[in-house]
């Protein structure tokens, strides 16, 4: 495999994706090739990981990989979850979104939350391959970091003291969710 198409309008998931993929393979994005989103329709992280791929799939010869990733919060009964992004675009963005939460959250003391990334890989004319990869942790009680992207700066990881906004890219890509599910990935094809 020489190229691949990661299939992802969103900068902070097309870098880690590409961070976890071999130096040796060129990855393109669906800009490149001007080829605009699919709805989003699917009820679970891996039916749009799934519906992801096999749209961007229609539109090129080269492997696909597409990622649907979100924040599941126990106290919101597992929101923002598979509306992560969308809540980003209700509120206006992604800082918005997370001082929504905080407010929500003011005076709840279970915190738990886990973060959750399902990847889908396809090849032209072979089935797909779907993984996903969860990391558990809580919500911070304010926003924290400036690294990362999305959510990172209120999720503190289990067994850790900082945010993944807090985190270098080193540190927080070799134990989130992206790495746990494209660490399964790599079991089940190697390619990479």
């Amino acid at each position: 495999m020489k190229k691949i198409l990661i299939g992802t309008h969103n900068k902070g998931k097309f870098k880690e994706i590409s961070y976890l993929i071999s130096k040796k393979i060129k990855k393109i994005s669906p800009q490149k090739l001007k080829i605009k989103s699919p709805k989003e329709t699917g009820k679970t992280f891996s039916a749009n990981a799934k519906l992801k791929a096999n749209y961007f799939s229609r539109f090129t010869n080269l492997p696909v990989i597409s990622d649907d990733s979100g924040l599941c919060i126990n106290a919101l009964k597992g929101k923002p979850g598979i509306y992560s992004a969308r809540w980003a675009k209700k509120y206006g963005s992604f800082p918005n979104a997370m001082r929504f939460i905080l407010k929500k959250m003011k005076n709840i003391r279970n915190r738990s939350a886990t973060f959750v990334c399902s990847l889908s890989l396809k090849y032209p004319k072979r089935k797909i391959v779907t993984v996903t990869g969860h990391i558990k942790g809580s919500i911070s009680h304010k926003i924290i970091g400036s690294r990362g992207f999305g959510y990172d700066p209120i999720f503190i990881p289990l067994s850790k003291s900082i945010t993944f906004g807090q985190m270098l890219k080193a540190q927080k890509i070799r134990i989130d969710h992206r790495y746990i599910a494209f660490r399964k990935m790599k079991k089940k094809i190697k390619i990479f």
